[in-house]
């Protein structure tokens, strides 16, 4: 029977977050630890536990025939692979930071200055198109300290928090490309194999629409029912459903998080009560 290969950083938080995605797919496997592969108990799959620079390139060779890692990486190695699915997490921004007391005016400040990063690829080809000219030093790991050792002008690096960045005493002063966690795959897949994808991308969609959407259940007046209805469009339209007390009907729907927020002062205007809203685990459309 055909298996999927599928690729995912062997530690560190995308690692956490690739598992945390399998478990919430219903996916069921053995932990990475002291492993390379690891067989899924109730999918056709096989996790291969890697260094996340090795998933592109593996990837591309056949060896995986799909991988979990940020876009980042995807397009610094410059592989030729798929990006079938945008995954939602590991959200995060390439940027360009100098120290805090340089006077920044605008990227024309980077021409002739040398950028320290781990991403000279994405950085080159930023630079080319604003007309940039800079030394780029490519380090891997510990790329904030350049500045203060004498090493760069400036630096090219992952932010998140921004706390790193504050505590070498640099500041963010151009976003190179915002990313986040997507699904790789080998472009030459066979047919059995690509309906396997299939199934996976849509468990993983069904996860993810329902980390957005809240189940709502709230007591209208029945002459009310239209109106409210009106601000829960829900997957199709709410459910309505009579109470005990005459006049009255309960109303079930499924909302945007915020939109919920953005029509919940409407909804008591229009009379609504006891409004209930409940966590959504899987939504399948």
């Amino acid at each position: 029977m055909e298996k999927l290969k599928l690729a995912i950083q062997k530690s560190g938080r995308l690692s956490d977050a690739s598992k945390s995605l399998l478990k919430e797919c219903g996916i069921s496997f053995q932990n990475g630890k002291n492993k390379l592969l690891a067989p899924a108990v109730n999918f056709p799959m096989e996790i291969l536990y890697l260094r996340d620079d090795d998933i592109p390139e593996y990837v591309e060779n056949g060896t995986a025939d799909i991988g979990i890692l940020g876009n980042n990486v995807v397009l610094e190695t410059q592989r030729k692979v798929d990006i079938p699915q945008k995954l939602g997490f590991s959200k995060c921004k390439l940027s360009l930071a100098i120290p805090k007391t340089g006077n920044y005016t605008d990227i024309s400040w980077f021409q002739s200055k040398k950028i320290a990063t781990s991403y000279p690829e994405i950085l080159s080809s930023y630079l080319k198109k604003h007309n940039v000219e800079s030394e780029i030093h490519k380090i891997s790991g510990s790329v904030e300290i350049a500045p203060s050792i004498g090493l760069a002008d400036g630096v090219c690096d992952i932010v998140s928090s921004g706390s790193t960045l504050f505590s070498n005493g640099l500041k963010e002063v151009e976003i190179v490309m915002r990313s986040e966690a997507v699904l790789i795959a080998n472009k030459n897949i066979n047919a059995s194999k690509k309906a396997l994808l299939q199934k996976f991308i849509f468990r993983i969609e069904a996860v993810n629409r329902s980390k957005n959407s809240k189940y709502i259940i709230l007591n209208s007046p029945n002459e009310k029912i239209a109106e409210i209805s009106a601000l829960l469009p829900g997957m199709r339209s709410p459910t309505v459903v009579p109470l005990a007390q005459t006049g009255w009907s309960a109303i079930h729907s499924v909302v945007n998080e915020q939109k919920f927020w953005e029509v919940i002062d409407q909804l008591k205007e229009k009379g609504a009560e006891g409004i209930l809203v409940v966590p959504i685990e899987k939504m399948i459309l």
